[in-house]
Parts: structure tokens; sequence; C-alpha cells
């Protein structure tokens, strides 16, 4: 393969700006064909962003010679059926997140993957931008001594600015997304403490509906203790008011502390004998170019997986765990 040539089965918000017009824009890439169910919003797609083909069949686009590479940027419902799908055609695949709408259903892709002979990526994309990456940098040189304990607060109103518009609210129907705006969001943030912090030993959480503005819950707390001892806790909520609203995570060790935003991207505080240094980083035009450039390099057998299929089922187990009815 010596150019990734890229068919989307999706083409909805998430791609126009996050990840689509990336696939022209890293090296040995190229987006050749989109695919949506309804035809005239695949053409407006195509049109709009230079792309030669467009369809309202997936398995036509997957049959299209000339695509070598499937980005299943589907609700998650759809994404055990349009991976396997590709995966048996043998045309690498790379899945938005959530990975699926459970463990079992992420379980089937990965399997399918394992016995097709064909790659999967997972797109937890923010362990592929600088900012993540120097935090991992920092955890790994004991910058604050040996890690203790994670934080993580995630606050958001009824209407939270960090999800993306859609013309239904599909994110907040369990039978689609599996859940609510927890699983839409917390995959990035658990799946960077897996990259962080390794293998979790044992993990624990509690789930309600509070606001009762839709059949998802609203409310979830999450507990993981990992296999080198650190602890983390993590509790997120879509009802508060607009001036509760936040988004931060504080990973404390022995030595001091490392405070950061999952979604807002912009610094980094090492804080360390009550002085603090500031790491300050640009936002990216496009928040997967990193990503994708990583999968390219995967795909084309001449780096990593960026993020396994493993990986992807992990942070499925973590989110069910949390999540799981008594």
């Amino acid at each position: 393969m010596e150019t990734v040539q890229w068919g989307i089965i999706g083409c909805g918000d998430v791609t126009e700006k996050k990840s689509g017009p990336a696939f022209n824009k890293v090296p040995h890439s190229r987006l050749v064909a989109v695919m949506r169910r309804d035809r005239e919003k695949a053409k407006n797609y195509a049109q709009r962003h230079g792309i030669s083909k467009w369809y309202n069949n997936a398995q036509e686009l997957i049959d299209d010679v000339e695509v070598n590479a499937i980005y299943v940027a589907t609700p998650p419902l759809y994404h055990e059926e349009y991976t396997i799908l590709a995966l048996k055609a043998r045309k690498p695949v790379y899945v938005e997140k959530p990975m699926s709408v459970n463990t079992a259903s992420a379980e089937k892709m990965m399997t399918a993957s394992y016995q097709e002979g064909t790659k999967l990526s997972i797109a937890h994309y923010r362990r592929q931008q600088q900012l993540f990456k120097k935090i991992k940098s920092l955890i790994d040189a004991d910058a604050i001594g040996n890690v203790r304990l994670v934080n993580l607060k995630l606050f958001q109103g009824t209407q939270p600015g960090l999800i993306a518009q859609t013309e239904t609210n599909w994110r907040v129907d369990p039978k689609i997304a599996g859940g609510g705006l927890f699983h839409d969001l917390a995959p990035h943030q658990l799946d960077l403490m897996l990259h962080f912090f390794g293998t979790p030993l044992e993990a624990a959480g509690i789930s309600l509906k509070q606001g009762n503005l839709y059949q998802a819950d609203d409310l979830v707390t999450g507990f993981i203790r990992f296999e080198n001892g650190i602890v983390f806790n993590g509790i997120w909520c879509f009802t508060v008011p607009a001036e509760e609203e936040c988004d931060d995570c504080e990973i404390i060790g022995s030595e001091g502390s490392i405070r950061f935003s999952v979604f807002k991207q912009q610094e980094i505080l090492l804080t360390k004998k009550n002085e603090t240094e500031i790491f300050r980083f640009e936002l990216l035009e496009h928040v997967q170019q990193p990503m994708i450039d990583s999968v390219v390099k995967y795909f084309m057998g001449v780096g990593p997986n960026p993020c396994s299929a493993e990986e992807g089922v992990e942070t499925m187990r973590l989110m069910e765990v949390f999540t799981k009815k008594k």
C-alpha cells in the first residue's frame, strides 16, 4: 500500500472539521469516496470537500476498488456491522469512538480483525495530540514523583457546548449510542487513563438519571485501581447550571501535580513545591490529524497501531462497569 485511499462511511458532522479534511493533509493519504444513507447529503458533502465519489450504500463504497481503507464515522449502533463488512473485504478500518454500543459488540469487531487478518484502529485520537503526549512524557519521567491518584470532573449543562449538533439528538438514545453523553465524551478521558497508567485491576461505578430529560443516565461516577497502585476517581454530570460547568483532570504524585483540561486542550499546569510551570499548546485545525497520520503509517506497515482494538474494548468495558445496573 503506497497510498491509503480512504472511504468514509457516515460523513456527518464529526467529519466536517475534526477528521474529514485531515485525510487529504497527511502524507500518503487521500480521501476518494464518502457514503451517507441520504444520497443528496452524501453528494453535497463530496462536492463541498472536493471528493469525486459518493454513495448511499455502505457495501458499494466498501466494494469500490479505488478504496483500500475505511473510516467508520456513523453513530455507534452501526459500527459493528460496517467494520466487520470492511474487514471481511480485507480493507483496514479506522472506527470512531466509542468503539461500539457495548463490550460484546466491540469484542466481535476485535475478533473479526483477528480472523480476517486485517488491521483495526480506534479513533481515541487525543493520545496522539502534543498536549497529551507531553503529559505522558511528564508521567514517564517521574516529573511529579510516583503517581498516587487522579481526580477527573466533567460537569456540563443540559445543552453542552462540547457535543456536536446533529439533526436528531441520537447521543442520548441508548439504543443508538450505547448510553448518553457520558458514552460520547468519556471514551476520550478513559482511553487517556489507560494510555497513561496501563492495566486496570478493578473498577466500579454508579450511574443515575437525575434530570429525566431523556432516556439515558445523566450522572456517572467511576473508580479504577490500576495494577501499579494508582487510583482514578471520575464524576460526570450533564445537568448542572452554566456557572458550575467544568472540565478538569488532576494527576497527583508524591512530589507534585499535573492539571489539565481534556477538551479545551490548551495548557498543562505542572506544580511542584508551590511553583507552577505552564505548558501551552495551539488548538489544532483538525483535531484528528495527528491520529490519522499515525493510522496511515500503521496501515502502510511503517508504524505501530496508535490505538488497538484491545484498547478500545477495555475502554468499553470500563464504561459498562461504571453504568451497569445491578
